[in-house]
C-alpha cells in the first residue's frame, strides 16, 4: 500500500437474502475468470482505500451506491487489525485512519483506557457483535449491488506508527499478548501467542460470513514488506481451508504476491487469485498465465494524481490476460462517500467520478464479449504502431478481437485475421463513443486499418460477421 458519517443503524443479518446456492468461483470453463451468479465476470472497479468497515464513521451505504451507480463490482476492505493514524503515506482524509475512538475490529473492547487510538483496549479473548453486525451489512449491502468484497485479513506493519496502532501490540490489549516487535507479528517461529490469536481470528471470520456469496478472503495485503513470512501465509491458507471444510460454502483466497511482477514458484493449491500491485507494464499475467488461475491488479497509485495512466494500465492488464482490476480511489472519503473529496496534489494517486465513468467503458467493453473464450494473442498485430506505441490484444481467433492502442494520434495496424467478413468498430476508451465503424474482408494477408486520429489511446472492437 506504498505506498465523518455518523453511526449507523446495523441490521441484525442472519443470513443474506440473496445468497443463492454458490460462491463467487473460478469459472470452469477458463479459470483466468470468474463465475458469479451464474454469469462469467470480470472485475473492475475504482474503490476506497479499505476502511469501510474499520472505519465506524464512514457511511458505506453512499459509498456502494456509487459503485453500483458506475457499474462497478468490486471492493477490498481491511479486517481492522491494521489500521493508520492520519500522517501515513501523505493520504488526507483516510478511511484507513479512523478519528480517535472510532476504530472498530472483530475484538471487543475491554474496560482499561488508554488504546493509543482512543478509547479503551482491547481485549483478544472476546468477540465484539457489533463489530461482525457492521461487516455483515457491508457484505449484505454490497451483494444487493452486485459487488463482490475482498476481504483482507493480515497487513504487515510497515513502520512503527501503524504497529502503535494494531490491537495485536500488546500495548492496546489487556492480554498483554504481542510483546514482540512489528516485523515479526507475521513469523511463526517468532511471534509468540500472536498466532493463536491470529488463526481463531481466521476461524471466526470464516466461520461467520460463510453465508455470503459476494466473498473472497485475501491472505495478507503487500506480505513483501514487514517481515511476512511464506511459512506463516501459507499456514493462514490452510486455516481458511480446514475452517471450511464443513460448512456448505468454499470462499476463493487470494494472495498477493508483489509489486510489478514476480514469477509464482510453488503456489499453494488452495488459491484461486493471484493479486499484483502497480502492474504495469503486465509482465504479471503472462509470466503466471500458465497457472491458470485469476491474475489481477488490485492496487494502483504513485503515478499522479491524473486519469490518464490509471485508465491505461486497467486496459493494459485486462487485456493482457487479467481477471481483475481495482483503482485505488482517494475520492472517497469520511464525509465523501459519494467519491466528490477534492483530494490535494500530493495524494499519492487518484480517482474521481470522471474516472469511474471511464473505466465503466472498459467494463460495458469487455461485458460485450464472449470473454470465456478469449485469451491473449500476440499473433494478430502484424505492424503499423507508432513509435512509442503499445498494443494489447484478447482473441478467439477467426470469431472476436479485443484490441488497445496506447500512443497515437493515430495508428494504421496490420491485422493477421483468418479469411472471413468481419465488422471493426474503433471506441474511445474515455466516453466509450464509437468513432469509427467499418466492415473488412480477411483473405490470406494481413489486412490492413486507419483508425481516427485519438489521444492518448482507443480501443478496437472486431467481431466476425455470421454468414447465414
Amino acid at each position: 500500500m506504498k505506498h465523518l458519517f455518523p453511526t449507523m443503524m446495523l441490521l441484525a443479518i442472519a443470513s443474506p437474502s440473496f445468497a443463492v446456492d454458490k460462491p463467487l468461483a473460478l469459472h470452469p470453463d477458463n479459470p483466468h475468470y470468474f463465475l458469479f451468479r451464474g454469469k462469467p465476470t470480470i472485475f473492475i472497479t475504482s474503490a476506497e482505500h479499505y476502511g469501510a468497515v474499520l472505519n465506524r464513521d464512514f457511511d458505506f451505504t453512499k459509498y456502494l451506491d456509487e459503485l453500483e451507480t458506475r457499474g462497478l463490482n468490486l471492493t477490498q476492505t481491511f479486517t481492522g487489525v491494521y489500521c493508520e493514524n492520519t500522517n501515513a503515506f501523505g493520504i488526507t482524509l483516510n478511511t484507513l485512519a479512523p478519528s480517535e475512538g472510532k476504530l472498530i475490529c472483530p475484538w471487543a473492547r475491554s474496560n482499561t483506557p488508554d488504546y493509543a487510538g482512543g478509547g479503551n483496549k482491547f481485549d483478544l479473548t472476546k468477540w465484539d457483535d457489533a463489530y461482525f453486525k457492521r461487516m455483515k451489512t457491508f457484505l449484505t449491502q454490497a451483494g444487493k449491488r452486485g459487488i463482490v468484497v475482498e476481504l483482507v485479513l493480515f497487513c504487515p506493519f510497515y513502520e512503527d506508527p501503524s504497529w502503535k496502532l494494531s490491537p495485536m501490540n500488546a500495548e492496546n490489549n489487556v492480554n498483554g499478548i504481542g510483546k514482540v516487535t512489528r516485523i515479526v507479528a507475521y513469523n511463526r517461529d517468532k511471534n509468540g501467542d500472536l498466532q493463536a490469536t491470529q488463526e481463531a481470528l481466521v476461524k471466526k471470520l470464516v466461520a461467520e460470513l460463510n453465508d455470503f456469496d459476494n466473498l473472497y478472503f485475501e491472505v495478507c495485503n503487500e506480505p513483501y514488506f514487514g517481515g511476512v513470512t511464506d511459512d506463516w501465509q501459507r499456514r493462514i491458507i490452510d486455516v481458511i481451508v480446514a475452517a471450511e471444510k464443513s460448512p456448505p460454502n468454499k470462499h476463493l483466497i487470494s494472495q498477493n504476491v508483489a509489486n510489478g511482477s514476480k514469477r509464482i514458484e510453488r503456489p499453494h493449491p488452495a488459491v484461486s487469485i493471484f493479486n499484483f500491485h502497480y502492474a504495469t507494464p503486465p509482465t504479471a499475467v503472462k509470466e503466471n498465465f500458465a497457472i491458470n488461475k485469476v491474475i489481477g491488479d488490485n492496487e494502483t497509485g504513485f503515478k499522479g494524481t491524473g486519469d490518464t495512466h490509471y485508465r491505461m494500465e486497467a486496459w493494459d492488464f485486462l487485456l493482457a490476460g487479467g481477471g481483475l482490476y481495482n483503482n485505488l480511489d482517494y475520492s472517497f472519503a469520511v464525509g465523501h462517500e459519494d467519491g466528490t473529496f477534492q483530494y490535494p496534489d500530493k495524494t499519492p494517486g487518484g480517482g474521481n467520478l470522471g474516472f469511474r465513468r471511464q473505466i465503466s467503458v472498459l467494463k460495458e467493453f469487455l461485458d460485450g464479449f464472449d470473454f470465456i473464450r478469449m485469451k491473449p494473442d500476440e499473433t494478430l498485430l502484424k505492424g503499423g504502431l507508432p513509435a512509442n506505441g503499445r498494443a494489447r490484444v484478447l482473441s478467439e481467433p477467426g470469431k472476436q478481437y479485443a484490441v488497445y492502442f496506447f500512443g497515437g494520434p493515430s495508428v494504421k495496424p496490420s491485422l493477421a485475421l483468418p479469411a472471413g467478413k468481419y465488422q471493426a468498430e474503433w471506441l474511445s476508451p474515455l466516453t466509450g463513443k464509437l468513432l469509427k465503424s467499418e466492415p473488412i474482408t480477411a483473405k490470406e494477408i494481413p489486412v490492413a486499418l486507419a483508425s481516427p486520429e485519438f489521444g492518448p489511446d482507443i480501443a478496437l472492437r472486431i467481431k466476425q460477421i455470421e454468414v447465414k
